[in-house]
């Protein structure tokens, strides 16, 4: 590709990114006219239309949706490797952006990120807990903290944490309702309020350990929710069984809210792991936390 070309590519991306001409200008620091004058010419030279253009809106066309998801990860690994040479050689800098569901954090994460943050004090970071699926490239994530059910295709994966503790909670109301379950079998026959997996079409498996290895069982879907507070909230009210982390329930089996059911039969499940998209053109501080995180969790 000539240099023209990767340049042109580069503002097309920009564009699509900022869903604007104008944004992007102010992006890249450019005239809107020469990033409009941009886009023509990389579209006269694919012989395609990548933008649909209004006076008041710019959409990409299907085939411009297609050549932006596959140049994206592309121009951001550019825009990594030359942020990371603009560092200074013997220093740490720059935003780490990181994601991790809201269990994370209690457990293991807060403590991992204030060790990084006093060992790098010229790093700021960017924590966002958030129980859903965030696309590392699109939401322009350095690393995120996953359980073994969310890992990101095509990614790198460290062990980091705990082992996480699982637990089967239900309120009274439910218990006296419709049973208590004594083994895995049982749970069939339940209500069960279930972690959803980016949609309701993907749920988290309840795992057991069996003399094969380890299975799981599914409840009747009763409430189907991809966050862990309404979870135990759903629970409470007496709408089903809920498997979730143990020290997330905790709270409630001690005050007396919620009752633990099946102890001692439902095993840890692996540890978390920090999800990165690629090792080339890695900045410094994303691979001084992933030293830190192997460190610690060793």
């Amino acid at each position: 590709m000539q240099r023209n070309q990767l340049s042109d590519m580069t503002v097309f991306v920009e564009v699509a990114r900022a869903n604007g001409f104008r944004a992007a200008a102010e992006n890249l620091k450019l005239k809107a006219g020469s990033v409009s004058e941009a886009v023509q010419r990389f579209e006269e030279r694919l012989g395609v239309r990548l933008f649909e253009r209004s006076t008041r809106s710019v959409a990409l066309t299907p085939i411009g949706e297609r050549l932006y998801e596959r140049s994206l990860p592309a121009i951001n690994d550019l825009e990594a490797a030359v942020m990371d040479l603009d560092e200074q050689k013997d220093s740490v800098n720059g935003t780490l952006r990181l994601t991790a569901p809201y269990p994370a954090g209690p457990s293991f994460l807060d403590a991992l990120v204030a060790e990084f943050a006093c060992r790098y004090p010229d790093v700021k970071v960017d924590l966002i807990y958030d129980d859903q699926k965030v696309d590392l490239v699109e939401a322009q994530i350095d690393a995120a903290i996953r359980s073994h059910t969310l890992l990101e295709p095509d990614s790198h994966a460290v062990p980091v944490g705990p082992n996480l503790h699982m637990a089967i909670v239900a309120s009274e109301t439910y218990l006296n309702s419709k049973g208590i379950p004594s083994k895995p079998e049982d749970i069939v026959g339940h209500d069960g309020i279930c972690f959803a997996i980016g949609s309701a079409d993907r749920l988290a498996p309840w795992e057991f350990e069996g003399p094969d290895g380890r299975y799981s069982v599914t409840p009747r879907p009763r409430m189907m929710v991809n966050d862990l507070r309404s979870m135990l909230t759903y629970a409470e009210a007496g709408l089903g069984l809920a498997y979730l982390y143990a020290d997330v329930a905790a709270p409630l089996i001690e005050e007396g809210r919620l009752f633990e059911v099946m102890k001692g039969q439902v095993p840890p499940l692996p540890r978390y792991s920090l999800n990165y998209r690629s090792k080339k053109h890695m900045t410094r501080r994303l691979r001084a936390f992933i030293d830190l995180a192997k460190e610690i969790s060793r």
